[in-house]
């Protein structure tokens, strides 16, 4: 569980990068999931957004993405979400304590 300074923290490292996958009208499948846990993985943090044809409630969408990615959720900010999850292999960000 992540703390709100840490939040703040990856909320901060985080304005910058753009979303890299996005839901659709197809929602959040196995698929996306695989993807995003992948992609998670090298990245740590990372956005992802929801088209205007998906028609699910945004909180329950990231709920799904950060519960089936093993991800903390750290933002959703309008149609964008704010994924993080300390990598094994590839560590680069330094949670404040």
């Amino acid at each position: 569980m992540l703390t709100g300074k840490q939040k703040r923290y990856l909320r901060s490292m985080a304005h910058h990068l753009n979303p890299i996958f996005q839901v659709g009208k197809g929602g959040v499948n196995d698929h996306l999931i695989r993807h995003i846990k992948e992609a998670i993985e090298v990245r740590e943090l990372m956005k992802v957004s929801i088209l205007n044809n998906n028609m699910d409630d945004r909180n329950e969408v990231a709920q799904q993405l950060a519960d089936g990615a093993d991800a903390e959720l750290v933002q959703i900010i309008g149609k964008t979400i704010v994924l993080y999850k300390e990598s094994k292999d590839h560590k680069t960000i330094e949670l404040p304590v």
